[in-house]
């Protein structure tokens, strides 16, 4: 594969969607995708796209807005009528922040672009530790997208969907990030906070186990910084 292949990566600006971009790097010419849906977070997260943009000197970036998502509702994410829930690592119910079928339209608008720009591929930070409560972080969701890309595009047309930290933990993500020289400290997470991470909602607690089980301190602020994992190690700073 030549280093100038093309690849959108989806980039919400989030920790994993930075190390799929420090990821696809390596090998590829970089387009990065950002979406705004509605989401609590949507200024914050915007901010930290840029940044990481910015960083990995990618010129070619687009912001696409999905606002349907909130004007259809059911996520805590974009209804502020409902409670962002605070962390349950154990549970397998489907949280409140699931935003109904995200990634489907998130990646319907990404194999457009992808398809005039002549991309052969869409990287996805998608991890399935994640897909007890997100049915749309499994490989086997992103295999039958390929399959739709296949039968609704050109037949010139040839784009795969790689995911790279789909079997990795959060701590195995942590240390691929450092690994890479990713900037992990441009990165949000926060589910329900643009200033302070609350450290507390599903998103938050899942970040910081990852980062305390590598023994690394998360370089971003939180209101509160709960010990989900007790290391007996001292922890270095990022």
């Amino acid at each position: 594969m030549s280093r100038n292949d093309l690849a959108v990566v989806l980039a919400s600006g989030g920790m994993d969607s930075c190390v799929t971009i420090a990821i696809a790097a390596q090998a590829h010419e970089l387009a990065l995708v950002h979406f705004n849906y509605g989401q609590r977070t949507e200024r914050r997260e915007l901010q930290a796209f840029e940044a990481i943009a910015d960083h990995f000197h990618v010129a070619r970036r687009l912001v696409i807005s999905i606002e349907h998502l909130a004007a259809i509702g059911g996520s805590s994410l974009t209804d502020t009528s409902m409670k962002v829930a605070s962390a349950n690592l154990k549970s397998k119910e489907i949280p409140t922040s699931y935003v109904p079928f995200r990634n489907a339209n998130m990646l319907s608008a990404a194999v457009s672009w992808a398809e005039v720009i002549a991309a052969s591929s869409i990287f996805v930070g998608a991890v399935e530790e994640d897909s007890s409560g997100y049915p749309d972080c499994r490989r086997e969701f992103y295999d039958a997208f390929e399959k739709a890309i296949d039968a609704g595009t050109k037949p010139s047309t040839s784009i795969r969907i790689i995911t790279p930290l789909i079997h990795q933990t959060k701590m195995e993500i942590v240390q691929r990030g450092l690994a890479l020289g990713a900037p992990l400290h441009l990165t949000w997470s926060c589910y329900q906070n643009d200033d302070v991470a609350c450290g507390v909602c599903d998103s938050c607690a899942l970040r910081l186990r990852g980062f305390q089980m590598a023994g690394v301190e998360d370089p971003i602020p939180y209101v509160q910084r709960p010990m989900i994992f007790a290391k007996k190690e001292p922890r270095r700073k990022f």
